[in-house]
Formats: C-alpha cells, structure tokens, sequence
C-alpha cells in the first residue's frame, strides 16, 4: 500500500514537474515588465500539451503604443508588443485563452491596438482623506497590507488599465521629511521608514506591470505641525476642507519645495494631479490658478528638470470666492489659457479632469454637467494640442451590490470617448474605497479576500471596454463560465439587464455631490439629512436626463391632454423597462442551482442579480404609485388612492424580498453617505435594506392621508 502511494506521489510530482516546464522562454525582453509578462505566462496551464512550448517576446515599435501581437504555429508562441505596456496585454490575452481551455496550437492570432489613451482609476486613501468617515477609516490596515497593493496592481493591468491616481488631502506628510521645514512632520524615524516602504513599493509593483501613477491632492492643505508652528490661528489641514486659502510665502514654499523633493525622491512615482478648490475661499478664480502655478506646476517643473513629469489638472468647480459650485465660460478661459501656456514642458499630454455628470457618472451616457454646472465648449474648441480631456466617471452610487453593464459603457464612450480633444476616463469613488470587505456577512464563504475583487466585473467592463470597446461580450461571458461553469453566460446577461436599476434612478432622480444619492438604497440628501426617498421627493424632484420627464410633469401634461415627443421618456415608460428586465433576469437565473458550488461565491452573485431585480421592481411600483398620488392630489377622485396604496403596497412588498435576500449575504454596512452635510468620522453611519424599512413603509401612510383639492 505504502509503494502504491509512493509511485503515486511520484507520478503527481512529474505532472507538476512536466507543467512547470511546459513552457520554454526563448527570445526574451530584460525588463522588469518583460519579466512579468513571464510570470502572466507562467502562470498559466496548457491544456492539451505536454510538449515543451517555446515563447518568444519581442518590442516592436511600428505596433503603436500599447499595442499587441499574437501568432502561434505548432509548438511555437510569439507575443510583440508595440511597448512594454503592450507586452504585458498579450501576455494576459494568451494567459486569458489558456485559462477558457483554449489549446496552446489553437491560440487565435490576434492584434489590438487601445482606443483610449487614458485608461485610470481614481483610488482615495483613507489617511488625509477627502471626507472624514469611519467608512473609509476603516480602510487603513488593509490599505497598508502590500499583499492588498500586489493584488489591486494586477486587477488593473489584467483589466488594461494603464494609470493609477492615488488621492489624499495633504500627501507630503507621508511621503518626505521636507528638507527645509522639518517641523512638518512628527513621524518618528521608524514610521517614516514604514510609510516610505509603502509608497514606494506601490508605485515600484506599478512600474513592473506598465502602469502610470500619479499622487493627486487638493488645495490648500498642510500638515497640522506645520500650521501649528507658521500659523496658529487657520485650519487649512485634515479634517477642515472649506476653509481660507492660505496664501502666505512660507506656506507657498513648503508645498513647492515638497513636490519637488516627493518627485525626485520617489523615481517611480509618474506625476502629479492638482486640484483647486477647497482650501481656497476668499480667493478669486485667477488667484487660485496663480497658486496652483506658482506653488504646485513650479515644484513639478523643477523636478522635471531631473526627470520626466506627467501632469494631471482639474478643472476648477468654482467661479466664485467660496467653495460653492459653479461654472462660467471666463474661468474655462482662465483655466485653458494657464495650461496652454504650459505648452509641451511635461511629459506627454496634461490629462484635462472633468467630472462627468458631477459626482453620478453612471446615469445617463449624455453629458449634462459637470461639477457645479453647465460646461461650455470652451476647452475643446479650438481643438487643444498640449492637454486631452479625461472623463472622470465617478460611482457615489453602489458599492456592495456587483454591477456590470456593457451596453451603457459602450454607449458613453460612443458619445464622450470619440472627440479630438477627447484622451481617456478615470473611474472611482469618493466616499467608498474597494479595499475591506466590510459587506460580506461573517458566516458566508467566499472565494475573494479584498472589496474590488467581490466587483471584479465592474472593474473588467470598464478596463476592457475602454482598451477596446468592441471587445465582445462573449470575453466577459466566458469569465463568468470559467467561475461559475455552464451557467455563467445567463448569469452575465441577467447582471446586463438588472444594471440598469441605479442608471435608471439616478436619470430621474437628479443629484449633485459625492454622497447626494446612494442608488442602491434609494437614498438621496434631502436638506441636511440623508434618508430614503420617499414618494412625494420623487414626484418633486425633477430628472436629471433632459429627455425625462418628471413625474409631477407628466401628470401635469396628461390633465391637460398634451402628448410627449417621441424622444422623451416618460415615468410610465420607465416603470415598464424596469418591470420588463428585472423579470426577464429572474427568469434567466431561476434554474442555476448554487447548492453544488464550491463555495458561497456563485451565491453571492445570484443575490446580487436578484436583489437588483427586486429593486427595479420596487422602484417600477413606487413610480406608478406616485403617479396615481398626483393625479389624487390635482383632480382629487378617490379611485386614484386605492390605486397609489395598491402600487405602494406593492413596492413594500418588494422592499421585503430585497430583505429577506440580503439579510443572509449582508452585515450592515458603514456609509459615508450617513454623515450629511459633516465631517466627522460619524461611527454611526451603517446601512442595510432593513434598516430603512420603516422609511420605505411611510409612503403608505403618506398616501393615505394626501388631501385632495
């Protein structure tokens, strides 16, 4: 018995053995990101195969920037890259063939060039962080975890994503020990060293798989030793945000000199992202631009003398003297003329930062504003040469349930990605960071350890899709069925259809800043207090699509026998969609039987598709509900309540399954939203479907007692 086990020992050790060196890696790139393309390749198993496999990598230029080439003949695998970057891209399309059992001699040849050029993410830290919140507090071990880093930098690229943008009120207290003002920081020398070991692994492990990064920062902040020492009296550092601007010459000179000293200290690190805004009221619109020039573009400049430097620069969100938002074409030529003037003195194009549709990127593909208002077509017209638009998408929206929505990426790009003065997207958050899992209920088990890896398709269609948005939906189809098995392509089409819910509620509901609404709760800021929206704030407040019409409108036209355009959309027809594909999708999911997994992790899924569906089918009666609620309010016939209470009755009932299926999957979840208009950590603010059920029961109440005229 013993030998049996021995020779089968034996037998299992010359398997793994014959795969390991399955592969053969003959013309090579010696480079740290060649050298990853190897271990992509390594990692990979070649069904079919137990003959040795000889790989050949090669840099051709003539490919085009990040570009790729795949050709495969017998035994034999070449991948060109039109770069490094473009290197790594065919490594993983290979690795990605391989792994959805695709045989080594029947590699497709493929070639793919990207279509954006700016492919980002936008990731906060939770030191110094924009808005002070337990729900991004609690981010900070898991943040300091290089194992975190490693996994996060490998999500990106296997995405093709190609730039990471790292946000943080105040940056320099982490990163240097300012030469000429020590008493900024307080970190012993010890600290010291553990923060620089973070940075500079992060931006190191970026390096290796081709990504660009960039530390992006707000004005004007310091640290508080510093403010303690130059100027006792102001509070221009964390967690104080609209705040004078302090514009005095020590406090110009110990931001310059600390971007410079954090360029050149840390040779990995990409460029920077400058921000003016907060932390400058009581500055007009050319003072703030005079700073952001004199103190931040002087510093990068003078470290661009060493080394190259890429820039980053928002647009402004104020035109005023405070912090409110607000736009106007005078401070869009204010701003276009100080980066023209730039000329070519950084390293390739300054990424122009717009927020698109504000803080709520998924909403509508059409471009309504961006922070603070209307934009003009000031930026673009002339066509620019020194800088590139780069929409920054931003989900303020959902952060527990998956999403995943092809056609509504597709489209935006379509529409915003194409123009001459058009370079890329960013996508991100500012209040929610995918780094704890602080969603998943205790008792279930699943196959992910970090946040971003539970969203892993949220992040695979946008990386993908802005490399090449004809990628068909089959490449993501084929992930799902490599997870989930044969199950995986209906599970993919039911996310498709459910995705729409927030797109849907966030077009008819509109929002301004960072935590203004929260879609996937049905909440929404409402004077000074986040809560859910109830039904008479959705008869009142009006669309953000200029093509929807409100509800109050809508009943309003019908008493006075108007019709509706052929391209407007009306509630009714969004209650309809809603009703349509949320139950097309329960129908598509109904026969996958999750008992037999491995895991929790196809459950999970499944739970997610059904709880977006029972949200839209939510939303669907609470729409026809509040329908029926105006029209009792405007021609007052009894008839309309009893019809608005069955619709209501409805939604609560809806309401209910959304419970009954998160309740098992979900803990309560901390929510930056839960802090208001403040900023404090708020310890308080935690979120589930079950604890706004009362709030979501008082629409009954409302309907019932609505007077009639």
């Amino acid at each position: 018995m013993l030998q049996r086990l021995l020779l089968l020992l034996t037998l299992l050790a010359l398997s793994l053995s014959a795969s390991a060196d399955s592969l053969q890696f003959g013309q090579r790139v010696a480079t740290p990101q060649g050298r990853y393309a190897e271990r992509v390749l390594s990692s990979a198993r070649l069904p079919g195969t137990a003959r040795p496999v000889r790989v050949d990598m090669a840099i051709n230029a003539s490919l085009g920037a990040e570009a790729f080439s795949i050709s495969a003949e017998g035994q034999r695998l070449r991948i060109t890259g039109g770069d490094a970057r473009g290197l790594i891209y065919g490594a993983l399309e290979v690795r990605d063939q391989l792994r959805n059992g695709t045989r080594i001699d029947r590699l497709s040849a493929r070639s793919h060039t990207p279509k954006q050029a700016f492919r980002g993410i936008k990731l906060n830290t939770p030191w110094d962080s924009y808005r002070p919140s337990s729900a991004l507090d609690q981010h900070t071990a898991t943040m300091k975890d290089p194992r975190f880093w490693e996994a996060y930098l490998d999500m990106m690229v296997e995405n093709r994503f190609n730039a990471f943008t790292l946000w943080t009120m105040h940056p320099f207290t982490y990163m240097v020990r300012p030469t000429n003002f020590p008493e900024a920081s307080t970190w012993t020398d010890a600290e010291f060293a553990q923060w620089q070991q973070l940075y500079r692994s992060i931006f190191r492990m970026a390096k290796e798989r081709g990504l660009d990064t960039y530390v992006v920062f707000w004005s004007i902040f310091v640290s508080e030793a510093f403010q303690k020492v130059h100027k006792p009296g102001a509070k221009n550092f964390y967690p104080h945000y609209y705040v004078e601007g302090d514009t005095s010459d020590v406090t110009k000179r110990y931001l310059r000199e600390s971007v410079t000293q954090m360029l050149l200290e840390y040779p990995d690190l990409d460029g920077i992202g400058v921000s003016h805004g907060e932390g400058m009221a009581g500055m007009t619109p050319l003072q703030r631009q005079q700073f952001v020039d004199e103190v931040y573009i002087a510093g990068a400049l003078e470290a661009n003398k060493t080394r190259p430097v890429k820039l980053i620069h928002r647009v402004p969100f104020s035109s005023g003297l405070g912090s409110d938002p607000g736009v106007s074409t005078s401070v869009e030529s204010l701003t276009r003329a100080a980066m023209e003037k730039l000329g070519n003195q950084f390293s390739g194009p300054i990424w122009v930062e717009m927020k698109f549709n504000w803080s709520h990127g998924h909403s509508t593909p059409k471009l309504v504003k961006v922070h603070g208002g209307q934009l003009g077509d000031t930026y673009f017209k002339p066509t620019p040469t020194n800088y590139r638009v780069v929409w920054q998408v931003r989900n303020e929206d959902f952060f527990a349930l998956r999403w995943g929505d092809p056609a509504f990426i597709r489209e935006h790009i379509a529409l915003n990605g194409q123009a001459d003065h058009a370079g890329g997207y960013f996508v991100g958050s500012e209040t929610y960071i995918p780094a704890l899992d602080y969603f998943t209920a205790p008792d279930q088990t699943v196959p992910w350890r970090w946040a971003f890896e539970r969203q892993w398709l949220f992040y695979k269609l946008w990386g993908r899709l802005l490399y090449d948005p004809a990628t068909p939906d089959a490449v993501f189809a084929a992930e799902f069925t490599r997870r989930y098995g044969s199950a995986g392509a209906q599970l993919f089409k039911a996310y498709a259809l459910v995705s729409e819910t927030p797109l849907q509620l966030a077009r008819l509901y509109d929002s301004r800043w960072d935590f203004t609404l929260y879609a996937e709760g049905l909440l929404a800021l409402q004077g000074e207090t986040t809560k859910y929206i109830g039904v008479d704030a959705l008869i009142e407040h009006p669309p953000l699509d200029p093509a929807y019409v409100s509800i109050k409108d809508f009943v309003k036209a019908q008493q006075a026998g108007q019709s509706f355009a052929s391209s407007q959309i009306t509630p009714l027809a969004v209650a309809n969609r809603l009703h349509a594909r949320a139950n097309e999708a329960l129908a598509l999911i109904k026969g996958i039987d999750a008992r037999k997994a491995p895991d929790d992790g196809l459950r999970q899924e499944l739970g997610d598709v059904a709880i977006w569906a029972h949200l839209a089918l939510h939303l669907e009666a609470k729409i026809r509900g509040a329908i029926e609620l105006q029209r009792l309010r405007t021609v007052g016939v009894e008839a309309h309540r009893q019809e608005a209470l069955q619709h209501l009755t409805v939604a609560l009932a809806q309401w209910d399954e959304v419970i009954r299926l998160s309740r098992p999957l979900y803990q309560d979840m901390r929510l930056t939203h839960y802090n208001h208009n403040g900023f404090e950590a708020n310890p308080n603010n935690r979120f589930h479907w079950a604890l706004i059920r009362d709030e979501v029961a008082l629409d009954l109440e409302v309907a019932r007692n609505a007077k009639t005229p």
